[in-house]
């Protein structure tokens, strides 16, 4: 199986006392082709840990094509590493998990980082009726990432 990295893991940008930190997808060519009319390209998939200063707690965002989510990181509460997943499951949009309403981000179907939060949030319908307790991201840097999260409390 193919899989194709982008040029960078991870980005970190200092603006005064703010550092954001962004993680970058890493795309199997099934998905990349099966995201593509959804818009779920490099360009549009990312994961960012925003932290203005030491009192604030900062924004968690993802985007996934269309699909986005914006939680305080306060609001973030575990990681873990799973995978391998399904390819059927997994490919294309975003998916819905019909068993705990957990949303999953997937661009390969080898390994992600499942982030499970405080409060649900909403994600996978505009209106934000549906929200989830937990979304799945499979990033190029899976440990970078858990890493960066578990060091937040």
């Amino acid at each position: 199986m193919e899989t194709t990295p982008l040029e960078t893991d991870t980005r970190r940008v200092d603006v005064k006392s703010r550092t954001v930190r962004r993680f970058t997808f890493r795309f199997d060519w099934r998905y990349r082709v099966a995201g593509k009319p959804f818009s779920v390209d490099a360009e549009h998939t990312f994961v960012e840990i925003d932290r203005p200063d030491a009192h604030e707690p900062g924004v968690f965002r993802a985007r996934f094509g269309p699909w986005k989510i914006e939680t305080s990181l306060d609001n973030v509460v575990a990681t873990r590493v799973t995978g391998p997943y399904s390819v059927l499951k997994t490919i294309g949009p975003a998916h819905l998990s019909l068993a705990d309403h957990g949303l999953t981000f997937a661009t390969n179907n080898d390994c992600g980082v499942c982030i499970t939060f405080k409060e649900p949030v909403p994600g996978i319908e505009p209106l934000g009726v549906l929200k989830h307790p937990a979304l799945t991201v499979t990033v190029v840097d899976v440990e970078g990432l858990q890493d960066a999260l578990d060091h937040l409390n």
